[in-house]
């Protein structure tokens, strides 16, 4: 079966995976942006960015294994947009313009319905409201055998931790202090879980943390 897993997911030393108010300027809710300073150097950004160079050192490489192997991809309703309640229209098509980044089919967890999007390069956003089991048994269909990558954000993320639904969680922790945010591990008893830390690679501009489900 195939694996569901996360990776390149930004925390604080104080463990927050996001800063509050999240909006249209601030994506990452206020200041969140800080915990993803380690990626935009790497050649993996810039490539996804259509542009040409980039490091090549630890938190590159560490980035690239998240796009190795995947098949589909889930995200919670935030990560798709910082619209509220049901859907107003269909104009609001992602953060990422006509052509995003993810090139496979992307499964939005949402209690609103709403149509497939399709847009450039492969990516299809499918709305659905069943829950995260369900998101996870049609993201595994269509990835056809290879692995699906959970994009968050945190609460999304939580959820699927609680379940024991995620077999690998690569976190890059920047050292920033938020003070407030989305806190990752809330509520969660990670070795009651059966979670492990199994890797600690220190980076150029952040310490990378890989936590594996035990069998």
């Amino acid at each position: 079966m195939s694996r569901l897993r996360v990776h390149s997911f930004g925390s604080s030393l104080d463990g927050f995976a996001a800063g509050p108010d999240q909006s249209l300027h601030d994506p990452l809710g206020v200041r969140g942006s800080e915990l993803m300073q380690w990626f935009m150097p790497t050649q993996t950004w810039r490539r996804m960015q259509g542009q040409p160079g980039g490091e090549t050192g630890v938190d590159h490489r560490m980035a690239a294994q998240g796009f190795e192997g995947l098949g589909a991809w889930i995200l919670g309703r935030n990560m798709f947009g910082p619209v509220r309640g049901p859907w107003p229209d269909a104009s609001w098509r992602g953060w990422w313009g006509e052509e995003p980044p993810y090139h496979t089919p992307v499964f939005v967890l949402t209690h609103h319905a709403r149509e497939p999007l399709h847009l450039a390069g492969g990516t299809v956003f499918h709305f659905v409201t069943g829950g995260i089991h369900a998101a996870l048994e049609l993201a595994r269909t269509a990835a056809g055998g290879q692995d699906v990558r959970l994009g968050g954000g945190a609460a999304t993320v939580r959820q699927y931790l609680q379940a024991r639904l995620i077999d690998a969680l690569h976190l890059a922790v920047s050292p920033v202090l938020l003070g407030r945010g989305e806190a990752l591990f809330t509520g969660l008893d990670l070795p009651a879980l059966g979670y492990a830390c199994t890797e600690v690679v220190p980076g150029e501009r952040a310490t990378h943390v890989v936590l594996r489900k035990q069998p």
